[in-house]
């Protein structure tokens, strides 16, 4: 039997039926198609269908989809602001921090998490949000050095330098 829900998915409004074993990553790739949501591990392992839920990192692919009800869902999708990349994104791409990307949307979106609590994280703070998400490509090194980066633009941006 499906349920009703009420959900703001980047901004915008949606009403869905879903079945109460449906998980959050589930319903935005299959039903909605936001398929930046990658499923990697699908037991919170990999850290790849990270979303943030009210502003915190979760992994998707462990919330149920009715656990959303009443909440603000943020995927990769609406980090941009539409063709203009946020500067996580872009410091990203300019670090070579993305190879094959499985992990980028994941790693994206913890890193905002961490630098909207933490406008000016260390390299600890960094590697500790982090930790959740695995990357078989890059080594890591990249990714740290692409959120100093984007940390920095974002303090420069607001006048904190």
């Amino acid at each position: 039997m499906k349920h009703l829900i009420q959900l703001t998915i980047n901004s915008r409004q949606y009403e869905v039926a879903v079945e109460p074993r449906k998980t959050l990553a589930e319903l935005l790739r299959n039903d909605l198609g936001l398929t930046g949501t990658k499923i990697g591990c699908s037991i919170g392992d990999c850290g790849a269908c990270t979303v943030l839920l009210d502003g915190i990192p979760v992994f998707s692919c462990l919330v149920l989809a009715m656990e959303a009800e009443g909440r603000e869902v943020l995927t990769i999708e609406g980090v941009a602001d539409g063709n203009l990349l946020h500067p996580i994104q872009r410091a990203f791409v300019e670090r070579g921090a993305i190879q094959c990307g499985y992990c980028t949307p994941g790693m994206v979106l913890n890193s905002l998490a961490l630098i909207r609590h933490t406008p000016r994280p260390t390299e600890e703070q960094i590697r500790r949000a982090l930790s959740g998400n695995l990357c078989r490509c890059t080594g890591y090194q990249k990714i740290i050095e692409a959120v100093q980066e984007a940390a920095e633009m974002l303090q420069a941006a607001e006048g904190g330098q």
